[in-house]
């Protein structure tokens, strides 16, 4: 027979006695109020708040743990909604002890240390909900067992920013998943999480509020009518069955709209600065839990806050209804405000505590694709036309893996079909197995093969190239490149600049350095590079000082300790502020541009300058490029918003043609095959012409910030199939098919400890290995480092392995390719 409740309690009273300790009278309510609703017939349920505990009131209540299977309590929730550090570990095991009858864990806005958090995650709870909305998680590793969990609230985790592969595999009932006011940014490794969760039917990384047609302003849910109220009401629960939606705050709907987004946006500012002072004091760096967040981390939150006070006004349903930008970013990103209609009442929302995945371009549709059994996105039903819509705008936008394969394929497949030679086509039969072009190309094995790579590595593998702490011969020390090139023609070799003026040859295969020249006071920092392709060892390096000089490697020394005597160098005239220098196709001439409107061509057999080209631009010309096989074409970029096309055989007075942006452009460069230039402008304006006479061929619609100091960059990877794109604001990479511009991926760059503030200074496409990459990446802090990341996308990050980037410096972001 079931122990019944008062039963229970004098168990408790008992314990106590025999712990010397006072019955704690929040746990005597909690049994009167479950007695209570015993009687009641309701659900039998025992609520225990944390923060009315002390560490003496543990021990008896474990002991009740020990009869609590065999009791008439249905369920057991546990609460804690304070501000104060409390000892994890009695916490923690006080959960796991109620067993199967724990229900609800809310532990939002707790200054739990990293430890709790990481034993939670990795051990696992029994609760059908679990709310941990305000704790520090960076990247999500719920790798313990959550096999009764249906519903996951993170709300206001202002630190996550992205997965572990395997975050969810131990969470097969997860119906209900919420992520609002997150860092989460990246759609491709996001759904890769996520497509794990064959239960989930509700997402949300945003809150869609309704406004209703007095002016007042609430959740989808009012519970008026149906139509006001498309989707979010509280599902009600019978038996021991947890509440299915707990995934937020509660909203007053009878209240203004001023009211409600005050309330919506406040935050307490003592709890605040209380956890900002946990945050300082505990600072180890954790690959899971973040507890050395910096105030930066705060602004996010700040910017919500901040915002609460421009809705000093009611909503107008006859105009453009106002929307909350917790990012700086344009509206074409995110529709902050929409209507749809409802049999004949039209409904107005707005966007509220977004996290960064919402502003992505045709965010609501990638993930509806890519979520077959979802039934409800950010609050609002999936409807059929939403899905139709869909599967439409990721086929248009979207390319599901390299070089058009529609399905994912094993690597052994693949291999076995090369070895036996088959050329037959196979169809797709009934029972659903896959169809395959015939093989009608020298590429066809290739591009199978890496299509099965990617597709099977949604965390590439990122790997920072670590000659920064190598010894060369006077004590271990540190570079800090600002400018890299591959070699063109020996696939080991990697050459960079520092900020420091020094030039460094190094074997990025071994890590090894071949060759240095230190600065010797005669550079400041390196801004151009470029190899020689007729003689392989030779390169030249230039300076924003404006120092230009041709080294030969072989007669560069390997370390310090090796005197460099200058032999195979030689000096050019300098070029003021340089930017940019690059080798023409037969390496005969050289250019160099820089912080001026004119461009100096030079000759590399005299050493001399040969002509300075005058006034060939309005305004400055960051980068200037020759084309890759004819040695007299040349193109140039400048912030004048125009590329123009030079002939040297016609004496470059006037352009073939010119070209503009809509920005000012920071870069410009040729295909392999010098078909096509990719022209990239401030802020993620990147474009692809035809190069004979300029024609626009592509413009890859990536999302702009809003911002006139995002330096964008973007270059060709595998020949002139796809192209990378990054960005001085921002930490992500995108990778785009060259042909149709459809967005294959993104790479996003996590750093440790000091968050995700960092930016992409640089990048270049491996000449030798197709999908793999370097960046030049930094932090967002003065006084800092860059770093050369190398980027493998037919590779998965090695989870036992995380990269750590050092800190950086912030200066000459638009300087330079």
């Amino acid at each position: 027979m079931a122990i019944d409740v008062s039963t229970l309690q004098n168990i408790y009273v008992d314990s106590c006695e025999r712990h010397g300790v006072l019955p704690n009278a929040a746990v005597l309510s909690g049994f009167f109020k479950a007695e209570v609703k015993k009687s009641f017939k309701e659900l039998c349920n025992l609520e225990i708040f944390l923060d009315q505990l002390n560490d003496i009131d543990f021990p008896p209540l474990l002991d009740v743990c020990l009869s609590i299977d065999t009791s008439e309590i249905e369920a057991v929730d546990i609460h804690d909604g304070s501000s104060r550090v409390l000892n994890g570990d009695y916490a923690l095991s006080l959960m796991r002890a109620f067993n199967q009858k724990l229900r609800v864990v809310d532990l939002q806005d707790s200054l739990y240390g990293k430890d709790f958090l990481r034993e939670l995650s990795q051990g696992g709870l029994t609760c059908q909900v679990l709310n941990l909305r305000s704790s520090r998680f960076r990247k999500l590793n719920m790798a313990g067992e959550f096999m009764r969990i249906h519903t996951l609230n993170l709300d206001f985790n202002t630190s996550l920013t992205s997965f572990r592969e395997d975050c969810f595999t131990c969470m097969p009932n997860l119906s209900y998943l919420s992520m609002c006011a997150t860092r989460v940014a990246n759609l491709w490794t996001t759904i890769a999480a996520l497509t794990k969760l064959s239960s989930l039917v509700e997402l949300r990384f945003q809150k869609w509020l309704c406004c209703n047609e007095t002016g007042s302003s609430s959740a989808p849910c009012g519970g008026k009518s149906d139509y006001q109220c498309e989707y979010g009401q509280i599902r009600s629960c019978s038996n021991n069955e947890a509440p299915s939606i707990v995934l937020g705050e509660q909203t007053d709907f009878n209240s203004g709209t001023e009211e409600t987004l005050r309330n919506m946006f406040s935050f307490n500012d003592v709890t605040m600065n209380q956890e900002v002072q946990s945050m300082m004091e505990d600072s180890s760096d954790d690959g899971e839990v973040d507890f050395s967040t910096h105030w930066q981390e705060f602004d996010y939150m700040d910017s919500l806050s901040n915002e609460s006070s421009g809705w000093n006004r009611q909503v107008n349903l006859q105009d453009e209804v106002p929307f909350i930008t917790m990012c700086n970013r344009n509206e074409e990103s995110l529709a902050g405000a929409f209507t749809r209609h409802m049999t004949d009442v039209a409904l107005k929302y707005i966007s509220c505590h977004a996290s960064p995945i919402c502003y992505e371009k045709h965010y609501k549709e990638y993930m509806i694709a890519s979520l077959p059994q979802l039934k409800t996105l950010d609050n609002l039903p999936i409807r059929k036309i939403d899905r139709e819509r869909a599967a439409v705008t990721y086929s248009q936008y979207f390319e599901y893996l390299p070089y058009k394969r529609k399905y994912k394929e094993s690597v052994v497949r693949i291999l076995n079909r090369r070895e036996i030679k088959e050329n037959r086509t196979f169809f797709q039969t009934k029972k659903n197995k896959r169809s395959y072009p015939s093989k009608n190309s020298q590429y066809f094995y290739t591009r199978s093969f890496c299509a099965a790579k990617v597709g099977s590595s949604a965390w590439p593998s990122l790997h920072p190239l670590s000659v920064s702490g190598c010894d060369l011969g006077g004590g271990r020390r540190s570079f800090r490149p600002r400018q890299f090139e591959y070699h063109p023609s020996i696939s080991s070799l990697l050459v960079f600049g520092t900020l420091d003026g020094e030039v460094v040859v190094v074997n990025h295969e071994n890590e090894k350095i071949v060759s240095y020249v230190p600065s010797l006071g005669a550079m400041n920092s390196v801004l151009g590079l470029c190899w020689l392709k007729r003689y392989p060892s030779k390169l030249i390096a230039g300076s924003d000082n404006g120092s230009l000089k041709l080294y030969d490697v072989e007669h560069m020394p390997p370390t310090l300790t090796g005197i460099y005597s200058g032999a195979g160098s030689v000096t050019f005239d300098d070029f003021d502020q340089l930017t940019s220098v690059h080798v023409n196709a037969t390496d005969e001439l050289f250019l160099a541009s820089g912080y001026s409107k004119n461009v100096a061509l030079y000759d590399i057999n005299s050493g001399r300058r040969i002509q300075m080209f005058t006034d060939m631009h309005r305004e400055h010309i960051n980068v200037v490029k020759f084309s890759n096989h004819s040695p007299s074409i040349f193109a140039t970029s400048s912030f004048d918003h125009d590329v123009k096309l030079w002939d040297l055989r016609q004496k470059p007075m006037q352009p073939c043609y010119t070209t503009s942006s809509s920005n000012g452009n920071v870069m410009v460069c040729f295909s392999p095959d010098d078909h096509y230039l990719l022209v990239s402008a401030v802020d993620n304006e990147v474009r692809q012409l035809l190069a004979v006479d300029g024609r626009p061929h592509l413009n890859f619609e990536i999302s702009s910030t809003a911002s006139s100091q995002n330096y964008t960059r973007s270059y060709y990877m595998n020949g002139r199939d796809y192209i990378i794109s990054g960005s001085c604001d921002e930490h992500v990479v995108r990778v785009c098919c060259a042909q149709t511009g459809r967005r294959l991926k993104d790479i996003s760059l996590e750093g440790r400890g000091l968050g995700t503030s960092m930016y992409v200074q640089s990048l270049r496409g491996d000449p030798f290995r197709d999908f793999n990459l370097s960046i030049l990446a930094a932090y967002m802090r003065p006084n800092s480092k860059y770093e050369i990341v190398k980027v493998n996308l037919l590779a998965s990050c090695d989870r036992s392995k995380e990269c750590s980037y050092s800190q950086h410096s912030q200066s000459s972001n638009g300087m330079g390719g």
